[in-house]
């Protein structure tokens, strides 16, 4: 089995995996970058969501650089994982606790089959390598439900076997973070 890691780019965000709960793929998920719009997918088309989602994307990798990895195993994507300053995730600012200014936010780490969700570590390994010396700290917001790898960063446990610290405490979303 031949598993890589790669950077997040306009030419591989098609290849985010699919799946069969809305929103069908990270690739079409406005859920952080544009909340007002992200419930519209069936009355927009996921081509123009896509499109939405590529030009975020273009514009944060402008700004900020690299902001999201790509899992594939034997060729075929996997996994998708996002993240950037908090500023260019406006839904954030709709959760009970806010990001720190000196963190990236990891908004999404994902990995679709159930049967590859022991690769979550070194994914987030990976994105981890990458942001040491460019951000203090990770945070992202998880959810309490044990082995709930449904949510865009998945469960509270997963973080804090990682090394993660809860940053502030919500009953639903906990801020969790690692200072890197």
């Amino acid at each position: 089995m031949k598993i890589e890691i790669v950077d997040l780019t306009e030419e591989n965000l098609g290849d985010a995996p699919e799946f069969s709960a809305y929103p069908f793929s990270c690739k079409y998920c406005l859920y952080w970058e544009h909340p007002e719009e992200f419930k519209y997918l069936e009355e927009k088309g996921k081509e123009a969501m896509m499109k939405k989602k590529m030009i975020w994307l273009k514009k944060t990798r402008q700004e900020f650089g690299n902001c999201g990895k790509m899992l594939y195993i034997d060729g075929k994507s996997v996994g998708y994982a996002q993240y950037a300053p908090p500023k260019l995730f406006p839904n954030a600012a709709n959760y009970s606790v806010s990001v720190s200014n000196d963190a990236v936010l990891l908004s999404c780490l994902y990995i679709s089959r159930e049967e590859y969700r022991y690769l979550m570590s070194m994914f987030l390994k990976a994105i981890i390598n990458e942001l040491k010396g460019k951000a203090k700290a990770i945070e992202t917001f998880a959810t309490r439900k044990k082995g709930n790898f449904e949510t865009p960063s998945g469960p509270m446990e997963f973080y804090l076997q990682n090394g993660f610290k809860m940053h502030k405490d919500d009953k639903v979303f906990p801020l969790m973070r690692l200072d890197i």
